[in-house]
């Protein structure tokens, strides 16, 4: 099929900033997009061929939208999977497939099926309902400390909590949950896998993360990892199983604990360019966001070497600041070497959300790592 320049039309479920990301990429390759978002003033909406507004969770209004284009492929995880399944059944591609998502949307579905597959994970326990851990404490079943982690609906730190105490339970909503072991961990890393359609697989480097301590959102991104080879292609045989379990088409974005003991264990995946990826757009050869669109079309996977070392820092709003955005001191960053920031359009700031995000390259990493941090510390995303 011809794409380029052409009556193909790639569909897009979701209008947030990995779909405006996703778009340079088919405005460089004239690929005809239609987005479909809840919000009148989503991201995406500014760059793509049609704009629709609508429900992601409806049936008949992902159906509807679906039946509009060739493929159809995802930027956020909370879709109605009935309504894709639908619309494979009638012939239209969907990348990743309904199969996949259905198992990770529900983390409890998405820890049973690393068991099932022999991949590495935490030990965990699933509850239907978040009331009946206290039940399974009491009888010694589980024990402090634990990680609760909401089954469904979770995203950027929501939806997740270290449970330490009785106490730390009480404003947990009861919903089905998993109960998981807490890892005492070297570093969180993760390990972006390409497959396209024919099942040509390529992964990006290794990469580490640093998380924010409050929000339980990733504060940096650095590319490479600092860690040892031997860790580094345990990493990526893990990311290499797991991708292969799925049978994914598409990005498949492993996040994985490196033990005390350099074990590696998934915690989880999302099927879809992210967050640990956008360093890519200023250090790697073939951006992730590309790649995503080369394995939804069955195209050639592009070279994921990195250029050059390569450090992400996320821009989210300051606590105490709820508004009209403002972006402050954000020509002193842009002063700096090798620093670029990218700014995702969305006009109201609230504490902790992802508002743009920083990319820092040089060819040592431990310099990157330095302006990082002066980053970091310079610009701010506040309210007028």
């Amino acid at each position: 099929m011809n794409y380029f320049s052409s009556d193909f039309k790639l569909g897009i479920l979701g209008g947030g900033q990995l779909g405006k990301m996703l778009l340079y990429e088919t405005r460089k390759y004239d690929i005809y997009t239609l987005v479909l978002d809840p919000s009148n003033e989503a991201p995406c909406k500014i760059a793509c061929n049609e704009f629709f507004q609508g429900d992601l969770m409806d049936f008949d209004t992902v159906y509807n939208f679906g039946k509009k284009v060739n493929t159809l492929t995802f930027e956020i995880e909370g879709v109605n999977v009935n309504a894709l399944e639908q619309l494979e059944k009638e012939g239209i591609q969907v990348y990743p497939s309904a199969k996949t998502l259905r198992v990770i949307q529900n983390k409890a579905k998405q820890k049973l099926f690393y068991v099932d597959h022999n991949i590495p994970t935490a030990p965990f326990n699933r509850f239907a309902y978040t009331d009946e851990i206290l039940t399974a404490v009491k009888n010694d079943a589980i024990s402090f400390p634990f990680v609760w982690k909401s089954a469904q609906f979770g995203y950027d730190g929501q939806g997740v909590k270290i449970v330490k105490t009785y106490s730390d339970l009480h404003d947990l909503p009861n919903v089905e949950c998993i109960a998981e072991k807490m890892i005492p961990f070297k570093n969180e890393l993760a390990v972006i896998v390409a497959r396209n359609v024919n099942g040509e697989v390529k992964t990006y480097p290794v990469v580490e993360m640093e998380f924010h301590p409050e929000a339980n959102q990733v504060e940096y991104v650095i590319c490479p990892a600092r860690i040892s080879k031997e860790v580094a292609d345990k990493a990526q045989l893990v990311a290499l199983r797991t991708a292969q379990a799925f049978q994914h088409v598409g990005l498949l974005a492993v996040e994985m604990f490196q033990t005390q003991d350099d074990e590696i264990l998934v915690n989880e995946v999302a099927p879809r360019p992210h967050n640990s990826g956008h360093y890519s757009i200023e250090a790697s050869y073939t951006n992730q966001f590309e790649q995503h669109l080369r394995a939804i079309l069955n195209l050639p996977l592009g070279k994921t070497d990195s250029k050059v070392a390569g450090i992400m820092v996320n821009l989210v709003g300051e606590e105490g600041h709820t508004g009209n955005v403002q972006y402050e001191n954000i020509d002193k960053i842009m002063k700096m070497d090798g620093v670029t920031p990218h700014i995702y359009g969305k006009r109201q700031t609230r504490p902790f959300r992802k508002m743009g995000h920083v990319t820092i390259v040089d060819e040592n990493i431990a310099k990157a790592r330095k302006v990082a941090e002066e980053v970091k510390y310079t610009i701010k995303v506040i309210s007028k």
